[in-house]
């Protein structure tokens, strides 16, 4: 089992800043590649970001590439999500996941409880 906690989430203005964490436990969390997904209310939940065991292959939704980075410290049993230039359609609750690399959920065998963030315009 791993258990992760989602963090960070806030409600910010367009063009604002903002870093996600998600810390875990459990199983070893360097075996796990990484993601970040995201629901918005009345939306299938989305593939935002994902990022490889080894932090050295990373793949990023369309609609987010160029704005966020996602990483990891393995020491540290974290990975984070920096979100830059957010917009008011980046609102969402966003979830942490570890599975297997990709963008399907279906990869990903373990979620956290979502964090919210809101973007006012």
């Amino acid at each position: 089992q791993v258990q992760l906690v989602e963090s960070g989430g806030a409600l910010v203005q367009a063009g604002d800043s903002l870093r996600l964490s998600c810390a875990a436990s459990g199983r070893t969390f360097s075996s796990f590649s990484m993601g970040w997904f995201r629901q918005a209310p009345g939306k299938e939940r989305e593939f935002v970001a994902a990022v490889s065991w080894t932090g050295g292959s990373t793949a990023y939704a369309a609609s987010v590439k160029g704005r966020f980075t996602i990483s990891r410290d393995n020491a540290k049993n974290s990975v984070y999500l920096q979100m830059n230039s957010l917009k008011p359609e980046d609102t969402a609750v966003y979830y942490c996941a570890a599975g297997r690399f990709g963008s399907s959920p279906g990869r990903y065998d373990y979620w956290g409880q979502g964090t919210q963030v809101t973007v006012s315009s």
